[in-house]
């Protein structure tokens, strides 16, 4: 994983509301929250207004699903102690600035995202020729760009949404981060930080400006980050003043490429609802077992005696999940030489997924019975990030002009 500039330490991530969870969210998502949420300030959201981009014709299943996904992330650790979790049509604040931000961006800028005419294909059932679609990836950047997170966790099938929004942000920093005034203020900002720094800081900008040194610009952020003395909005000036350009008012996130996702179905394809080849985090010890015991293997064991190859069995990829160097090769061994059956082979992945479960189902429970305590940490979780969503509005509204004169 790439690491978040100091610039910004705050991480941003969300997931549509789809109801229940399975194996394959807690490995691919989950597992990465659950570190990110001990390292950076991150906010986790429900992606519901994204919801309604592909599946608008009947939203009442929303509410459900989203309480449903929010009590599997609480059981399975995200804490609203570390980490602000909430729904984002609760923070009106996205949808202002993406409509803002929709009045910069070229229309092929929206047009060329890889993801576009992909989901275009695999959705051929929606109709999906609406703005709403059209429009998600900004959407995206609205959510990511109002926290003005450093780093957005996703794979490499969303690296262009980043790369998307870090365009947008500086083609809207260039147009409205020339606030009048803005070198005097930046050497008045400058001076705030003492003779020796603000040395320094000329230092480090001429090397970078007139000699493209990458190491005085990384050195020069790291003096400013360390500044106390000088407010938030003067070191974002200094920060476009270092750059050769003007105040930056919304700053480049990067991307943070996560690991791909191990986990895969029952039937050996990518772990989905779409598939029906699911393990949900909230089955019962025997519905796992049921779906273990009974899924697919090498076709090319019809009888116990017949010798086959892990590398075309699905419950192998299963084992390179929860099991350990020494039962796989036990496996390798049992299975090329037909000295173990499947259902034997079988048993530690059963035993392996159920030990995971045990007490990611016990916190469920506990937030099943108590509907109350999770509409509480969602309320609360909407206010902190309206708290921050509000700052940035408004920071945006000014640059803007949209203010009361």
């Amino acid at each position: 994983m790439n690491s978040v500039s100091t610039q910004n330490a705050r991480v941003l991530s969300g997931m549509r509301p789809t109801g229940r969870l399975h194996l394959g969210h807690y490995h691919g998502v989950l597992k990465n929250w659950l570190e990110l949420q001990h390292e950076y300030e991150c906010f986790f959201f429900v992606a519901d207004w994204h919801a309604l981009t592909t599946h608008y014709e009947d939203p009442s299943i929303i509410p459900d699903s989203t309480r449903e996904m929010v009590i599997d992330w609480l059981a399975a650790g995200i804490n609203p102690g570390s980490a602000t979790i909430f729904v984002q049509s609760h923070v009106p604040e996205h949808a202002e600035l993406h409509l803002l931000l929709s009045m910069i961006t070229p229309l092929g800028w929206l047009e060329r995202v890889p993801t576009y005419k992909d989901q275009q294909d695999k959705l051929k059932e929606h109709d999906l020729s609406t703005y709403g679609f059209l429009g998600y990836p900004l959407l995206q950047s609205a959510d990511i760009l109002i926290y003005k997170a450093g780093g957005v966790p996703v794979g490499e099938d969303q690296v262009a949404h980043v790369e998307l929004t870090r365009e947008v942000a500086r083609r809207f920093n260039h147009i409205y981060g020339r606030e009048p005034d803005f070198e005097q203020k930046a050497e008045e900002a400058k001076k705030k930080m003492g003779k020796k720094n603000a040395k320094l800081f000329d230092s480090l900008k001429r090397r970078y400006q007139e000699q493209g040194d990458q190491e005085a610009l990384e050195v020069a952020r790291a003096l400013l980050e360390g500044q106390g003395n000088i407010t938030l909005a003067d070191r974002e000036r200094l920060f476009g003043y270092l750059e050769g350009g003007g105040r930056i008012i919304l700053p480049e996130p990067r991307a943070l490429l996560t690991k791909a996702s191990r986990m895969p179905g029952l039937d050996g394809q990518k772990m989905s609802k779409s598939y029906s080849n699911t393990i949900a985090l909230r089955d019962s010890p025997k519905e796992v077992e049921k779906s273990l015991r009974t899924m697919p293997t090498d076709p090319a064991r019809v009888r116990r005696t017949d010798p086959g190859d892990p590398e075309k069995c699905p419950v192998w990829q299963f084992h390179q999940v929860y099991s350990n160097d020494q039962v796989r090769d036990w496996v390798q061994e049992g299975c090329r030489s037909a000295g173990i059956g499947c259902l034997e082979c079988k048993q530690p992945v059963i035993e392996g997924v159920l030990a995971e479960l045990v007490p990611i189902q016990q916190r469920a429970q506990e937030y099943e019975a108590q509907p109350d305590l999770v509409r509480s940490v969602l309320n609360e979780g909407c206010e902190k990030a309206r708290d921050v969503a509000r700052e940035t509005i408004e920071e945006v509204r000014h640059a803007m002009s949209l203010v009361m004169a």
